[in-house]
């Protein structure tokens, strides 16, 4: 993998004017997916615009022979997914209040998430230590299993996270109230999290620390995975901006609960095996520090 990635690598410029391209062609098929007949349910249509341009990524995936690709899409497909949402002739009924502070915080998550991803990518030759893992798994049948489990999935929960959306910003016919209120709370403390998660742990990275090094300071002595927190509470945020604005129906939660067990049950205990395996320490560590929530650590 390491020869690959120094094979022939683009610079860090190049890199980004590939991912660029890769987004434009990704919008384009979208927007194609969109203006197929219009007799469509919203929720039909942006199904097939998430769908026609998820694939468009996994295509430039294999071109260019890095499921990273597909990274920045998990916060890059939120934006015109609420933006259409807000603006379709469906929703307009929908309180133009609620509108606003939705879309609102829902850019502000996805350009900062994407800020993340890009200050920390290392080109287009870098593909992530789990895709690798992956990758070093399935042999030839990787392809596949990146379609399905590392993009496609991904991108079934985004959308589903993405319901909550739907309900706020098109069917919301409820004024803006105080439930608007805590869920605007909520999702802006979400985002700081997250934020301030990422910048401690870049801060550590960066600092070179010895090997072996686990961060425990800041918001990483409360939780082993901060910025795991930030993310579940920023769609459980959403959420309540659903429930505040239309009668609850079940399948709202669908999103935020898939996306909460994504996390629990899959991205915490896959880089928790990588981190014992390479920190004696971090062992101890999960004794005593809350795996996700914030919380008091226990005495060693």
């Amino acid at each position: 993998m390491a020869a690959r990635a120094e094979q022939s690598a683009p610079t860090r410029a190049g890199s980004f004017a590939r991912i660029a391209l890769v987004y434009t062609v990704a919008g384009a098929a979208a927007l194609v997916a969109g203006w197929l007949p219009d007799d469509r349910h919203p929720l039909f249509v942006a199904g097939a615009a998430d769908l026609a341009a998820a694939l468009v990524v996994f295509g430039f995936s294999v071109l260019f022979d890095n499921t990273s690709v597909y990274d920045p899409y998990w916060s890059v497909a939120v934006p015109p997914l609420a933006l259409f949402y807000a603006l379709g002739p469906f929703a307009a009924g929908a309180d133009a209040v609620r509108k606003l502070v939705v879309v609102g915080l829902a850019a502000l998550w996805a350009v900062r998430l994407t800020w993340n991803w890009a200050r920390g990518w290392r080109g287009i030759r870098h593909e992530d230590w789990r895709y690798v893992d992956v990758r070093n798994r399935t042999g030839r049948l990787y392809w596949p299993a990146s379609l399905v489990a590392l993009q496609l999935m991904p991108t079934v929960m985004v959308f589903l996270g993405c319901l909550s959306l739907y309900v706020a910003l098109a069917l919301g016919m409820r004024p803006f109230g105080p439930l608007d209120g805590v869920a605007a709370v909520v999702t802006l403390a979400a985002i700081a999290i997250e934020a301030a998660a990422d910048r401690q742990l870049r801060r550590f990275v960066l600092s070179s620390p010895p090997a072996g090094s686990i961060l425990q300071t800041g918001l990483w002595a409360w939780s082993r995975h901060p910025n795991y927190f930030g993310e579940v509470l920023l769609w459980w945020g959403l959420f309540l901006f659903a429930v505040a604005a239309a009668p609850f129906r079940w399948w709202m939660l669908l999103g935020p609960v898939a996306i909460t067990l994504l996390f629990v049950g899959v991205s915490i205990p896959l880089i928790e095996r990588r981190m014992l395996a390479r920190r004696s320490g971090f062992a101890e560590r999960q004794r005593r520090v809350s795996a996700l929530v914030p919380w008091f650590p226990r005495r060693a």
